[in-house]
């Protein structure tokens, strides 16, 4: 088996896909921007071949070098993990004749309207939805649905460009910093949000992990004072979550997703179990380390497992839950210390998994930069509630400062 991987050495976490492979024997050729020279000594090592590239979203460089690749020996499969990659590589394996996620489902997965518009119609729960490239239909949508609405990049993942509109006078502002794009206008959907996270072999979900967002992302994202958590249960084999399970089956099979991870956001509220949109890739913010660390597995080596052998290896223990936390500066500016530090490592050190400090002076970064922009720390728990307890009691101790 030879699988070429796009961009092995950004972000971090990307080095595990191509040592999960190594640990099982597949040849791996590789396709990123930087020189050979920039390959760490244990890249260097599970790599066969590796072609550099200026823009590995640049989908004419890239089959370039696959095809280079495929004349030097034959190509089993095309594989990419990071969003921004997904769509390239969906269509250089078109053009270059490899199998995996075809271009209909990668364009499904990063379309935010079109993907909403095809689950509706298989019988998928999701908020009133519309692409709208002009204001008059941004306008003709709220004159239907009501505020609050949220209008985002038809592309966007996750809170990424999102803004909430509540009235009238928000509207303008919000069409001027969208630039006259083509943009995804929503019905905003009250209730808890999470996403759930599968492996999925020839159209069938073999693992998934339901986590939960405390409070939802968009609140979190927007929101200094909170020390937003995201938690991986460990109740996943409750009747609560039968739900939520049977909705992705249905939009892996409608979107066609055959083998790949897959990174799903969900509301319940009011209005019922709501889908909200899908990635056809692991999820961001190393949630995966989470997985890992509950469940016994490496999930990393699992994924090898499905893209080139074709059969799961390992299932989770569901032992315990995990869950991180989020530590915002006080201010913009340098930080310059932290408080409270001791009495948490005192309390909860058997349940710590690992933490990010960063040093005095350390520029800070805004609040929108997500949960690893700043300090944080992971901690684990086998009672999922208990978690939750220990999560908050983190975030009402640790104070990190800040000096703008």
């Amino acid at each position: 088996m030879h699988i070429v991987f796009i961009e092995p050495r950004f972000p971090a976490n990307q080095k595990q896909f191509i040592k999960g492979l190594a640990e099982i024997g597949v040849t791996i050729s590789a396709i990123g921007e930087g020189s050979k020279d920039s390959l760490d000594d244990e890249l260097r090592r599970w790599l066969t071949h590796y072609e550099q590239v200026t823009n590995v979203c640049n989908e004419q460089q890239v089959l370039n070098a696959v095809r280079f690749i495929q004349r030097l020996k034959h190509v089993d499969r095309l594989e990419a993990t990071v969003e921004a990659h997904i769509m390239p590589a969906a269509h250089v394996r078109e053009a270059a004749g490899i199998p995996g996620t075809s271009t209909r489902t990668a364009y499904l997965c990063r379309d935010k309207p079109a993907m909403k518009e095809v689950l509706r119609a298989g019988g998928v729960p999701c908020a009133e939805s519309t692409a709208a490239a002009s204001p008059a239909e941004v306008r003709a949508f709220i004159e239907r649905v009501g505020y609050p609405v949220i209008v985002k990049p038809r592309d966007g993942a996750g809170a990424s460009g999102a803004t909430r509109l509540d009235s009238d006078r928000e509207l303008e502002p919000a069409l001027r910093e969208l630039g006259g794009r083509s943009i995804a206008v929503e019905e905003f959907i009250e209730g808890h949000e999470g996403f759930f996270d599968t492996l999925t072999l020839r159209g069938h979900v073999v693992h998934e992990f339901a986590t939960h967002y405390y409070p939802n992302v968009l609140e979190a994202m927007r929101t200094r004072w909170i020390s937003p958590q995201f938690v991986t249960t460990n109740r996943i084999g409750t009747p609560g979550y039968d739900e939520v399970k049977a909705m992705a089956q249905k939009v892996v099979t409608l979107l066609g997703i055959e083998t790949s991870a897959t990174h799903m956001e969900w509301f319940s509220g009011p209005k019922g179990l709501k889908f909200s949109e899908i990635g056809c890739r692991p999820p961001g913010v190393r949630a995966w380390d989470l997985y890992n660390v509950a469940n016994d597995m490496d999930l990393y080596r699992e994924w090898a497992m499905f893209v080139a052998a074709g059969r799961p290896g390992q299932y989770p223990s569901r032992r315990l839950s995990a869950g991180i936390i989020a530590l915002r500066p006080e201010c913009d500016g340098r930080i310059t210390g932290y408080d409270g530090l001791d009495a948490v490592r005192e309390a909860f050190g058997g349940s710590l998994i690992d933490w990010h400090l960063p040093p005095e002076g350390t520029p800070t970064q805004p609040v929108s930069a997500g949960y690893m922009a700043n300090a944080w720390i992971r901690l684990k728990h086998e009672n999922y509630d208990h978690l939750r307890y220990m999560l908050d009691v983190v975030g009402r101790t640790v104070r990190v400062r800040a000096r703008g």
